[in-house]
């Protein structure tokens, strides 16, 4: 394990990083206003469900792959853009209405758990700082450099988990009050959609892996 006073520079670093919005937390923040506290929640266990994947990732040394790899890198992307710009267009384009608080049935809280975690599995910007990141604070005369970062990444996660959890209950209740607006009942499919499509085309046209090693 590495020592407590790394312990303590890394997880204050991870709060400084998790409470900056970034595309997880506004598509968290985005089912928690439109959806309800338990379609927040959902995405946020989604998002770091996703996580999990990229500490793995950065464990076993894919994510420096990853890294080498424009072609890989921007297939990731591309990817993640394209799978917001999709959750965009789909949001548009339901006739169903807005959902309000408690309709949420299982199987959309499923759906949007998936989402969260594709959304944050194909983020390659979530890989790149795990990779940065975690070995700044694992020290090889400390035990196995693997489980150390297992260990850091399990912190995040949990200091992520509060965090991200904070921003869909806070946005859940800032949602109560607005669907009982009858024009944000109109306008919640489009404030929903075109997040997603701002998240997607960001994710686009964000610094390229052409000029990197």
């Amino acid at each position: 394990m590495p020592d407590p006073a790394a312990i303590g520079v890394f997880s204050l670093a991870s709060l400084a990083l998790l409470v900056v919005p970034g595309p997880s937390v506004l598509y968290i923040v985005t089912r928690g206003i439109t959806q309800g506290r338990m379609a927040g929640l959902a995405s946020v266990l989604g998002v770091h469900v996703g996580t999990t994947f990229h500490i793995a990732a950065a464990t076993l040394g894919l994510s420096a792959l990853l890294m080498r790899s424009i072609l890989a890198f921007n297939i990731v992307k591309y990817a993640g853009a394209a799978y917001l710009v999709y959750l965009g267009i789909r949001r548009l384009l339901d006739d169903d209405g807005p959902m309000q608080t408690g309709s949420v049935d299982a199987h959309s809280l499923a759906r949007v758990f998936r989402q969260g975690v594709v959304v944050n599995v194909l983020n390659p910007k979530t890989a790149l700082f795990f990779l940065a990141f975690l070995p700044q604070f694992v020290d090889v005369q400390k035990g196995s450099a693997p489980l150390q970062m297992l260990a850091l990444g399990s912190i995040f996660i949990v200091l992520g988990l509060l965090s991200d959890g904070t921003y869909a209950l806070v946005s859940s209740m800032l949602g109560n009050r607005l669907r009982t607006s009858k024009a944000f009942a109109r306008r919640e499919r489009l404030l929903s959609g075109s997040v997603y499509l701002g998240l997607g085309v960001g994710a686009a046209l964000s610094g390229s892996r052409s000029n990197t090693a």
